[in-house]
């Protein structure tokens, strides 16, 4: 099974960034990349690596910014990477997709279960989909289930 995690407003505090909007606005990828994290990642990490080691999947499916350009997008899928390496390094992801804002993401991964802050998101996934309160306990079943 694979297990998606969105980033901006699941585990990255994207919009606890002071004036993250309008830097974003003024295409400045700062907050993608100085965002504090929303959940304990030292636990995170555990669960993630026990999962592998049992066989699952992870991976990362985060839109990019809402005002884009081709530089841009570089520039935020840069900052983004920096965030995970830098907050998760122990974390080997299996799969990691930044795609463009709006992106159905049910479409780009077709599969496993996710976490996203964006209802839209969790209504249009064709697996289980949860609010990211529910990670750990979500995480904790199925590390349980084997």
């Amino acid at each position: 099974m694979k297990v998606w995690f969105d980033m901006d407003g699941c585990i990255v505090d994207l919009y606890g960034v002071t004036d993250w909007l309008p830097m974003l606005r003024a295409s400045d990828p700062t907050p993608y990349a100085i965002a504090k994290p929303l959940v304990n990642l030292s636990r995170l990490a555990r669960y993630l690596n026990r999962l592998q080691k049992m066989g699952h999947e992870i991976g990362v499916i985060s839109w990019l910014s809402k005002s884009s350009t081709p530089e841009y997008d570089a520039m935020v899928s840069s900052a983004k990477m920096f965030w995970l390496g830098r907050h998760l390094p122990s974390v080997k992801w299996n799969e990691i997709k930044i795609v463009s804002y709006g992106t159905n993401k049910w479409e780009s991964c077709g599969e496993g279960i996710l976490f996203d802050d964006e209802a839209q998101n969790r209504n249009t996934w064709g697996g289980s989909a949860y609010e990211p309160d529910n990670i750990f306990e979500i995480l904790a079943e199925l590390v349980k289930a084997e």
